[in-house]
């Protein structure tokens, strides 16, 4: 992950005065302090994806190098740090960063972590770059803190006083964005084709935002259309196949997101704990739930994926048989909460 502050920065640097080199060697001696909480964000951030069933490419994070925090911290504009309180203002410390695969997976993303931590900024960069009349950088960017309000794990109780930038982009905009900033760094544009290699980014830019519309407009289709796979006589594994759950809960549930593969694989273990080993089963088990009404009570503000819906839908069935579930054991508390929410509606 490249350590910069974004695209289209316009503000003045100079020669870092003495409070700024006093603060980054106070950032030098904390980055270890640091580089263990940019795990840990990303630890966390992980886990509520692979919760909410949600799909994604990839989590990564990055620790702001000593080199780039100094260069910011002696910012100035007409005369004034931008950054009084290096340590404090420079909120980009911790640098956490969402693959998906299609744009509307960026939107759930956000809603989910601005369900489950406190969101203290929110830019939609690709959508200020639309309402300007450009094409060109696209990515959902974040400030994130855990919610004092909440209650978290131990390992994750030392974030509290920390924040992490959270971008979200999809793959394709990854790419764009990658490449620009590593032509564009690394001063290799000369000024005689600048203006024509930014038309060309610019044409880029169009372009990936057409195939982000066609890839979703691809995952639509298939949800609507994915028909099961035929069985396979030498596959003697009584789980359900993970092609023959994505078409049966992309039809149970048309309106959620695809999850991971990993997470189809995983959640068919678990109905094979409980003795559901076809789809047909699985259909007379969760035919009584109101998945509507299932919403509601927990209250989701970002949509949840399939295999999160699933989850749901099991959960209230089965109540502690589910929660007493060998694949269960590693998320036993955060189900119990979810079983309250569901017994308080």
């Amino acid at each position: 992950m490249s350590d910069s502050d974004g695209a289209g920065a316009t503000d003045e640097a100079s020669t870092p005065p003495t409070e700024s080199s006093e603060a980054a060697q106070a950032y030098a001696a904390a980055r270890p302090e640091v580089e263990a909480a940019t795990a840990l964000f990303v630890e966390m951030v992980t886990g509520l994806l692979d919760e909410a069933g949600i799909n994604y490419l990839s989590v990564g994070g990055r620790t702001k190098s000593v080199a780039s925090f100094a260069a910011k911290a002696a910012r100035r504009r007409e005369g004034d740090l931008l950054f009084p309180d290096p340590l404090v203002d420079i909120t980009d410390q911790i640098g956490v960063r969402v693959i998906t695969y299609v744009h509307d997976d960026v939107a759930a993303v956000a809603d989910l972590l601005a369900e489950e931590l406190a969101v203290l900024d929110d830019r939609d960069m690709g959508l200020e770059t639309a309402r300007s009349g450009r094409f060109g950088y696209a990515s959902r960017h974040l400030l994130v803190a855990v919610d004092a309000s909440r209650t978290v794990p131990t390992a994750y109780e030392g974030l509290r006083r920390r924040s992490a930038s959270v971008q979200i982009r999809t793959v394709l905009q990854h790419a764009w964005a990658e490449f620009e900033h590593d032509i564009r760094y690394k001063g290799t544009v000369p000024e005689e084709h600048a203006h024509d290699l930014d038309r060309r980014f610019t044409l880029a830019a169009g372009l990936i935002e057409l195939a982000d519309r066609e890839f979703s407009a691809i995952r639509d289709r298939l949800q609507k259309a994915l028909p099961p796979s035929p069985p396979d006589s030498a596959e003697q594994d009584l789980r359900i196949s993970t092609p023959d759950l994505a078409a049966f809960l992309a039809s149970e549930y048309s309106d959620a997101g695809w999850s991971r593969t990993d997470h189809y694989t995983w959640v068919s273990g678990l109905l094979l704990e409980l003795g559901i080993t076809s789809v047909e089963a699985l259909a007379e088990v969760i035919a009584p739930v109101d998945g509507a009404a299932l919403i509601e009570r927990m209250g989701y503000t970002y949509p949840p994926g399939a295999v999160r819906r699933l989850d749901d839908a099991l959960l209230a069935t089965f109540g502690t048989r589910y929660l007493d579930l060998e694949g269960n054991a590693h998320r036993r508390a955060s189900l119990e909460g979810r079983l309250e929410r569901l017994g308080a509606g």
